[in-house]
C-alpha cells in the first residue's frame, strides 16, 4: 500500500513538474512576443512571418526530432496548406479566417499523409531523396496548374474578413500579428500534450529502436503515418497563416530552400525539443535580418559562421545544450 502511495506522489510530481515548465514556457513566449512586438512596431510583418516559419519548424520536429525521418522537402505540406486556404478564398469567397485556417490543415494533412505515405516506404537517405523528388513535383505541380495556383505570378485575390467579425486585417499587420501569436499559442499547449503522451512516447520508441517496436506487436510505419498526418496539419496552420496575413500565395511556399531553411533552424535550435523550434526559428530570422541588413553583400557568410560555429560548440543545438548544461547542474548541486 505505501509503495503504490509512494508511486502515487511521484507520478503527480511529474504532472506538476511538468505542468509548471509549460506554464513557464508559456509566459517566456508571451514575454518574448510582447519584446519583440514594441521593438518592431513598424516590422509586424517580419514577427507575422516568423511565426508562420515557427508553425512549419515545429511540424518537422514532429516527424524528424521526436519520429527520426529525414526529411527535405517539408515545404510541400506548409505549401499545401497555404494552397488550400488562398485557393478557398480567391476561387470561392470563402474569407472567414477560420475556414480558411481549417482548409490550411485539411490540405496539410492531406499533404502529410501523401507525402509520408511514400517517404516511409524508404529509410536514411533514401528518404532525403523521396522527399527532395516529392517537394520539386509539389512545386511543379503548383505551376502548372496556373488556373487554380496563379503559377509563377502567385495567387492573389485573397481577402480574409475581419476575425470574428470585429478584428479587420488591417496594414500595419496587428490583427495578423496577435492572430498569429493565438494560433501558435494553442498549436503549443497540444503538441506538448502530443509529445507527452503514449503516441508520442512510442514515436520516440520507433526512432531509438524500431525493430523492438515490431517485435512488441506495434506497426511503426502506421503509428509514424499518423504522425505525419499531425505535422501536415501543423505545417498547415502555418500555411494558411502565411496566405491570411500576405494576402497571397507565390510558389516559393513549395520551394526546397524554405525546406531546407527550416531544418536548419530546427538543428539550430535543437531537435526533439518544441521550445528547440522555437527557439531556432527566432534566432535564425533575427540574425538574417539583422546581418543582411547590416551587411547585404557578405550576409550569406556570417549567417554560415554561425552555423559552423553551432554545429562544432553546440551539438545538441543552442535550446538542447542550454538545458543538458543546466540539467547538470541540478543534478551536480543535488
Amino acid at each position: 500500500m505505501a509503495l503504490v502511495m509512494n508511486d502515487e506522489n511521484q507520478r503527480l510530481q511529474h504532472r506538476r513538474g511538468f505542468i509548471r515548465r509549460d506554464l513557464a514556457g508559456i509566459a517566456v513566449i508571451l514575454v518574448i512576443a510582447a519584446i519583440c512586438y514594441f521593438a518592431f512596431p513598424d516590422n509586424l510583418a517580419l514577427l507575422t512571418r516568423m511565426i508562420t516559419i515557427a508553425l512549419l519548424v515545429l511540424s518537422l520536429d514532429l516527424v524528424t526530432g521526436y519520429c527520426g525521418v529525414a526529411t527535405l522537402g517539408h515545404a510541400a505540406l506548409f505549401g499545401s496548406g497555404a494552397y488550400a486556404a488562398g485557393i478557398l478564398s480567391a476561387h470561392y469567397g470563402i474569407n472567414d479566417p477560420l475556414l480558411m485556417m481549417l482548409a490550411g490543415i485539411t490540405g496539410g494533412a492531406l499533404a502529410g499523409l501523401l507525402c509520408g505515405a511514400i517517404i516511409l516506404r524508404a529509410h536514411g537517405l533514401p528518404q532525403l531523396v523521396l522527399s527532395i523528388a516529392l517537394i520539386n513535383l509539389f512545386h511543379e505541380f503548383a505551376n502548372k496548374a496556373s488556373s487554380w495556383t496563379g503559377g509563377s505570378d502567385g495567387l492573389s485575390g485573397i481577402a480574409p474578413d475581419p476575425v470574428f467579425g470585429l478584428f479587420e486585417f488591417d496594414l500595419y499587420g496587428h490583427t495578423a500579428f496577435f492572430f498569429g501569436m493565438a494560433l501558435l499559442l494553442i498549436v503549443f499547449v497540444l503538441l506538448r500534450v502530443l509529445v507527452r503522451s503514449p503516441f508520442g512516447m512510442l514515436c520516440r520508441a520507433i526512432k531509438q529502436d524500431p525493430l523492438r517496436i515490431r517485435a512488441m506487436g506495434a506497426s511503426p510505419k502506421a503509428v509514424l503515418i499518423r504522425m505525419y498526418v499531425i505535422s501536415g496539419a501543423v505545417a498547415g496552420v502555418g500555411g494558411a497563416l502565411n496566405a491570411i496575413s500576405t494576402q497571397v500565395v507565390g510558389l516559393d511556399s513549395l520551394s526546397f530552400t524554405q525546406s531546407a531553411e527550416a531544418l536548419v533552424m530546427l538543428v539550430l535550435g535543437g531537435t526533439g525539443s518544441l521550445f528547440g523550434a522555437l527557439s531556432g526559428t527566432l534566432i535564425f530570422m533575427l540574425f538574417e535580418d539583422y546581418v543582411s541588413a547590416a551587411n547585404p553583400f557578405h550576409w550569406l557568410t556570417m549567417v554560415g559562421a554561425l552555423l559552423i560555429a553551432v554545429v562544432l560548440f553546440a551539438p545538441k543545438g543552442l535550446y538542447g545544450t542550454s538545458a543538458a548544461f543546466v540539467s547538470r547542474r541540478r543534478e551536480q548541486r543535488s
